[in-house]
This record gives structure tokens, C-alpha cells and sequence, in this order.
């Protein structure tokens, strides 16, 4: 099929658009940037590097094939390279030719250049006998070849059957050791001289016999065709031609879909408690730029989750632009707290509160999907021995977001309702991605499958509706709407001071009940206790008595307990009775007695307070300090400001300056910039093409033309309207001149507007600096 070529380069020139398009689309890496023509973007192909970063995108049968192509002769056709591995190539190929590391014809097939230095031993085969002696010097390969009646090397490998058997049996297992690969094997002293008569062990009968080449003086190699003889003229042992299925735990996809909803819901509402708390009472940022392990497992705690969660719900937030590190960070690293800097919500995370449940949980799964940096290692320690800790750098992986989108690819690609095991999951990616392994690519397998799951992108690990809509990057919220459990806009509140939420409150109760009681369990019904303490707390907020007991009684199914009602109004009552201001700071009340009451309290003896007034007491502690003290001491006193008014203290109160990692709507941008633009590609078609044209550009030989200016503007006005392109010489600013062969467009307001050819861009030419004009073949 096709005809042949002479070079890699010519071959890819022939490419259509709709190949390049395609082989960039593939391989982004070669137009970053775009190369100036095709040549140079055959040697960019051919890159070590770019070749490296082609053979990972291979999956095992493609790989497998690439190498028996090492392997053969150069050029093969397709028939001998399909016999060679027994199996059909025609899709393999038709996959290496459009990442342009196979070239050629079928019956001229070649490896792009440099292919064989990429894979040293292809198919687990050493260098061809040849290639192997020619490290020999020239007196020891000649004595080798004289002790064995041989003239060259080549003559080795048509007498292998005959050789290894004169080596003996305990040689021939030594041989089949290397015979699959790798080919290298270890010897003391490897280089010593023998011949037939002096050797003695089985590896120096294999080395005087040239069965094994000594490459240094420790290393012994098996050749090649010595290897395809012992292989009995298999390139491969075993052939998997497609990838291990995936099996594993089966369940109904309308259970897998509702609980994946129903966890995604419980992430949202999750993130939000959690950042929600860090406004009014953030962590601290370690000088290394992490959170600090105490911060991590009291945050665990508050949330009822593991500690892998709560590290994962961060980093996530982190990710999203939802959190970021605010005040005095020195970035030192060299441990302890990061000066007055904290972890705080951003005001991202305010635009991210007002959107849709289904939308807000899009931007925190496309945040873990993109980021590069993996919770699983938050607590471990590095190879110097030195603790991870979350939102560190220590955590960053480069290779992190890659696989997890393999894995969520490979669970998509599961039969319906199916949870593979992890190990099934990693045998899968192992024969899409060969090359691409290791224990840390091990583990990220296994932290994906858990991830994803905690954070609804899957249910019971096996792939959801939304899933596959996640790693499209469109469709993912609506998909998602579909099995969010139904929010309820209702409690039960109960005479014991507690509050069940049969299900999911909608986002304004959730946020009104969280401010008023605490949660004491969770579920699938979370139940909340009203304290005095989380009153307070509600009152604190700018919520009235009145206001608190009208919006239990408006979402309560049963009667406000008096229980609950006795306790609100209690609380509010002594609510506000103290005020605390500035003296250091001041108590003041419009009820002497309770002045007196605390001046006669031992406890308050620390606070050192002195009567300003009847109503007023003085104290030398910081305002915070002291209403803490007082609240200890069982009142309730507000702070107030310099005009007297109350301070009214909001849980969103901190927010840092910026975010991160971006803005949310950034973030949401970022998740779907995975690849080049379409509109990229085909530009960078467009200009290889019109580079390549250029370079082939040949000037005329000789001085730059010369025409008196009238015929010269006619001559160009001419070629303008026939399309005709002429070869001018112009001077540029410093006088100096040259020859342009351009194809003129237009002429207006004492210029030329013409295509360079010479330079494959648009060009304005001044008039009056043209010298000449002249017909490309000369007859202007």
C-alpha cells in the first residue's frame, strides 16, 4: 500500500492536513513550539525525548509489534512482521503510523529514526551479533574466530544449533536464563581470554564459542540471533493482543448511580461545614507551606471522617480555589508556623456557596480529576525521613493527574455496574501503559479507586452516570441532578433538646440548623442538640430569639418542645446584658448588681478589673480574652464596638485576598484545558505547510532587480491581478539589500501588501524602497 519514500522527512511531507492534524493531536508535544517546516518537525520526532514520550502512549499489543519491527530486517512488509508476531498488525500499525513512529509503505516498513536507541533491547533481545563484537579489538576477535574455523562473525549465527550443543547442557541453561530477556547478564571477570581447549566453566564455553559477547568486564550479552534461535524463532512468549478484563463485584447501576449521588452530596455539604469553621477559626500555615498534623486530625475529628478524607477534602478544596493561604507567609521551610498566616476560605468559596448542589460538586470533582497533588501521602514521610504534611509540596506527583484519569477511563470501560479489584484495575493500565509503572503508580491506582469513591465520582468503585461525563468535561452536573438525593425542608425536633433530619437539608436550613445546635451523629439521619452554647452561638450571629424559635417552629413536622423554647429564651436573656469594649477593655451593663457579682467572684481575679462607674468595669486584658473569661464564668456578654453598637461575629467573617491556584471560575476553565485547541492544531498545520513552502523558495541567482518606479508599481498591480509571483529587491532600514519573491496582493497609500514566500508571512513593502521587479523565471 502506498509508494515508497527516501527519507522520514519526505514521508511526512506527503502526509494530508487531516493526518497532521491528527498526529498532533496525539503527540501536542511536537508544535510546542511549532516547528518552522517539516524537516525540522521530523527531528523533533525523532527526538529521544519525543520518542519516549510516543512509546508511553502505547498499549502493549501496539508496543509489542514496534519492537518485533526493531527486531526484523529494515525495510519488512507488513506480512513478515505480522508472521513474526503472530497475530494481525493491521491495527497496531494503522496506531504507529499516526504517531508517526512506523513510516513507510506496507512493503517497505520502517521505525522512525532513533527508534532503536529508545529501546536498547527490544522484545527483551540484545544487538544483533554484528553490533555485539564490535566493541572486540580487532586481534581478539580474530584469534576468537580463528580457534573457532569461522571467517566473520556473521558465520557465528549459521552455525548456532550446532555450537550450543558442542557447549553442552548446563551452558544451554545458562543461555535459556537470557534467552526472554534481558539479554545482560553478570560475570566476574567476563573479559578473560579463552578458547576452545581452556575453557572450563559453562560461561566460558558460551564465551569461546561467541554464544555470549563480553561488553565490559563484568557484563556478558546474548546476542540476538542467538536469542531468536533459543526463542525457536518466537519474537514473544506470550502475545496479549487485548487487555485483561475487567471483573469484579457486580451490583444493580440505579444502586451504584444513587449512592455515587448520594456521597457527592455529602462531599458538597462536607467542604462547606469545613471551610465554613476555618473562617471563624482557621489553621495556621506551617513555615513549609503546609497544614500542620494537629490541624489535620482536629479537622478529621470535627467532621467524623478518616484522616485520608479530611487530607482529601483539603487538598481538593485547595485545588478548586476554594481555600488559600492568607497573611504574613515567609515561605522559610524551615518548619513551625508560616508567621500570621493562615488557612482561610476565599471569596471564591462565597461565589462557589451560591451555586447549584450539582454545580459545586462539577468544581470540586474537576479540581481532583486536574490537580497534581495526591492526599494519599498527607502524614508520610520522604525519602529524607521528613514528615508530608497536607497542602505541602512534598505531596505534589507530576504523574497524578494522568492516572487518574486511566483509571476512571478503565472503569468506564467495565461492563455496567461493575467494581473491579484494585489489582484488576492495575493489570488493565499495566497493558495500556507498558511503560508506564512502579510502586508510586501502584499506589495512586489504589488511592484513585478509594478517592473517587469518597467523593461520589463513583459508587461502591464502579463507574457512575456522571462518570464518564466528568472525564468528557461536558454533561457532568446534569448527569448528576438526575441521582442527587432529593434535599428535604424539615427536621424533627424532639423534647431531649435534639433535632433529626430524615435526609439532605436544603443548603439554608443546613446552614441555619449548623449555626444553632450541634451535630452529634450522622448517618442517614444526621441528628443535631441545641446547647446553650451553640444558642450563643446563633445570637452571637445577629439572630434574635424570636427569629431563632419562628424558623424552628416553620421547619419542625412536631411542635416546638417547651424544653427548647425554655432554653432559647433563657439564653437571651442574659445575651448582651455585658458589653465588652476597649480599655484594654471594658465591661458594661445596665444591671449594677451583675457588675458587682463578677467584682465579687474570686475567678475574676485574673481579669483585674476596677469600677469605672456603677455600670462600668475596666479591665487590662485584650477585649477577645475577656469575653472568653466571662463566658467561662457562665454569662453571656457581647462585644461591642467604639460606638457602642454590638458586634455582630459571622462564620464568613475571614476571607483570604486571593486563591491558590485561581479563581473558581479559573479553576472550572483549567479543568477542560486538558490537549491543544482544535483551532491550534489546524494553525500549526497551516504555518508547517507555509514554512516548508518557503524553505523550498529559491531565490534567482544574481543582483536584485532593478526597474524604473512607473513600470515597477505597473508590474506589481499586474502580477496582483494574475496571482503571478515576481522576484523584487528591496532595501531594507540600514540600506542593505536583498532579494523577496512574494506574490503581490495589494497596492494602496504608498505601500505593497504582498505574501513574503521567502519568509512564509504577510508583508508591507514600502514603495519607495523597492529597487526592482522581475518575473520569477526571469522574464520581467
Amino acid at each position: 500500500m502506498g509508494v515508497s519514500t527516501e527519507t522520514y522527512a519526505e514521508w511526512l511531507r506527503a502526509r494530508d492536513d487531516d493526518e497532521l492534524r491528527a498526529l498532533f493531536s496525539c503527540r501536542p508535544e511536537l508544535i510546542t513550539p511549532v516547528p518552522s517546516d517539516i524537516t525540522a518537525l521530523s527531528s523533533r520526532a525523532s527526538a529521544p525525548s519525543a520518542l519516549s514520550r510516543a512509546l508511553d502512549r502505547l498499549d502493549r499489543f501496539a508496543l509489542n509489534v514496534f519492537e518485533a519491527l526493531l527486531v526484523l530486517p529494515t525495510p519488512t512488509t507488513r506480512d513478515d512482521l505480522a508472521a513474526a508476531v503472530g497475530a494481525d498488525v493491521h491495527g497496531p500499525l494503522d496506531r504507529l503510523r499516526a504517531l508517526a513512529l512506523v513510516w513507510g509503505p506496507d512493503q517497505e516498513l520502517r521505525a522512525a529514526p532513533g527508534a532503536r536507541q529508545a529501546i536498547p533491547h527490544p522484545a527483551g533481545l540484545g544487538p544483533p551479533i554484528r553490533e555485539a563484537f564490535a566493541s572486540y579489538p580487532s586481534d581478539r576477535l580474530a584469534m576468537l574466530l580463528d580457534d573457532l574455523g569461522l571467517d566473520s562473525v556473521d558465520a557465528i549465527g549459521e552455525r548456532i544449533g550446532a555450537l550450543v550443543e558442542e557447549a553442552g547442557p548446563e551452558a544451554r541453561a545458562a543461555l535459556d536464563r537470557l534467552a526472554w530477556g534481558p539479554p545482560i547478564g553478570k560475570v566476574d571477570g567476563a573479559r578473560r581470554p579463552v578458547t576452545l581447549v581452556t575453557a572450563s566453566s559453562p560461561i566460558e564455553r558460551l564465551l569461546a564459542r561467541g554464544l555470549l559477547v563480553a561488553t565490559d568486564d563484568r557484563t556478558v550479552t546474548l546476542p540476538r540471533e542467538i536469542g531468536r534461535y533459543l526463542r525457536g524463532g518466537r519474537v514473544f512468549r506470550d502475545l496479549e493482543t487485548t487487555a485483561p478484563p475487567l471483573d469484579g463485584t457486580v451490583r444493580n447501576r440505579s444502586l451504584v448511580d444513587r449512592t455515587a449521588g448520594g456521597q457527592a452530596f455529602t462531599t458538597v455539604r462536607t467542604v462547606e461545614e469545613m471551610l465554613d469553621r476555618w473562617g471563624i477559626d482557621p489553621p495556621g500555615v506551617l513555615r513549609s507551606g503546609g497544614l500542620g498534623i494537629r490541624d489535620l486530625r482536629a479537622a478529621a475529628v470535627r467532621l467524623d471522617l478518616p484522616e485520608w478524607t479530611a487530607a482529601l477534602l483539603i487538598e481538593v478544596a485547595y485545588a478548586a480555589g476554594l481555600l488559600s493561604r492568607s497573611g504574613d507567609y515567609d515561605g522559610s521551610g524551615t518548619g513551625g508556623r508560616g508567621g500570621d498566616a493562615l488557612w482561610l476560605p476565599t471569596q471564591s468559596y462565597d461565589l462557589w456557596r451560591l451555586q447549584d448542589t450539582d454545580r459545586r460538586w462539577v468544581a470540586l470533582a474537576e479540581a481532583w480529576l486536574r490537580m497534581d497533588r495526591v492526599p494519599g501521602l498527607a502524614g508520610e514521610r520522604d525519602d529524607r525521613d521528613r514528615l508530608i504534611n497536607a497542602l505541602s509540596d512534598e505531596a505534589i506527583r507530576a504523574s497524578a493527574p494522568q492516572v487518574r484519569r486511566s483509571v476512571l477511563a478503565a472503569l468506564t470501560d467495565a461492563p455496567p455496574g461493575t467494581a473491579p479489584t484494585v489489582e484488576g484495575v492495575y493489570a488493565h493500565l499495566a497493558w495500556l501503559q507498558p511503560r508506564r509503572g512502579g510502586t508510586l503508580r501502584e499506589r495512586l491506582v489504589g488511592w484513585t479507586l478509594r478517592e473517587a469513591e469518597a467523593l461520589g465520582v463513583t459508587g461502591f468503585r464502579a463507574a457512575a452516570a456522571h462518570t464518564g461525563a466528568l472525564l468528557a468535561g461536558e454533561g457532568a452536573a446534569k448527569a448528576l441532578l438526575k441521582v442527587l438525593p432529593m434535599p428535604v425542608d424539615h427536621v424533627l425536633i424532639q423534647a431531649d433538646l435534639t433535632a433529626v433530619a430524615p435526609g439532605p437539608l436544603v443548603a439554608d436550613l443546613a446552614r441555619e440548623l449548623a449555626l444553632a445546635a450541634d451535630v452529634e451523629s450522622t448517618g442517614g439521619a444526621t441528628v443535631y442538640r441545641f446547647t446553650p452554647e451553640s444558642v450563643r452561638r446563633a445570637l452571637d450571629a445577629g439572630r434574635g430569639a424570636a427569629e431563632l424559635i419562628d424558623l424552628l417552629s416553620k421547619h419542625s413536622a412536631t411542635d416546638l418542645p417547651q424544653p427548647l423554647t425554655y432554653l432559647i429564651e433563657d439564653v437571651a436573656r442574659r445575651h448582651g446584658r455585658l458589653r465588652v469594649g476597649i480599655a484594654s477593655a471594658y465591661v458594661r451593663s445596665d444591671d449594677p448588681a451583675v457588675l458587682g457579682e463578677i467584682m465579687a467572684d474570686r475567678r475574676s481575679d485574673e481579669l483585674r478589673l476596677h469600677r469605672l462607674a456603677p455600670t462600668v468595669l475596666a479591665s487590662r486584658v485584650p477585649r477577645a480574652e475577656l469575653l472568653e473569661a466571662l463566658r467561662q464564668l457562665g454569662y453571656a456578654p457581647v462585644a461591642e464596638s467604639p460606638e457602642g453598637s454590638v458586634v455582630i461575629t459571622r462564620l464568613d467573617a475571614q476571607r483570604a485576598e486571593s486563591a491558590g491556584h485561581g479563581t473558581y471560575e479559573q479553576a472550572r476553565h483549567a479543568a477542560r484545558g486538558s490537549g491543544p485547541d482544535v483551532s491550534v492544531i489546524t494553525a500549526a498545520v497551516r504555518a508547517l505547510r507555509a514554512g516548508d513552502e518557503a524553505a523550498r523558495v529559491s531565490v534567482p541567482y544574481g543582483a536584485p532587480p532593478r526597474s524604473p518606479a512607473a513600470a515597477m508599481v505597473q508590474h506589481l498591480r499586474e502580477a496582483a491581478d494574475r496571482g503571478a509571483r515576481v522576484w523584487i529587491g528591496y532595501l531594507d532600514q540600514q540600506g542593505q539589500a536583498s532579494s523577496r519573491i512574494i506574490e503581490p496582493a495589494r497596492i494602496e497609500g504608498g505601500f505593497l501588501t504582498a505574501y513574503d514566500a521567502t519568509r512564509a508571512a504577510i508583508h508591507r513593502f514600502a514603495l519607495h524602497r523597492i529597487t526592482g521587479v522581475a518575473d520569477v523565471d526571469g522574464s520581467g
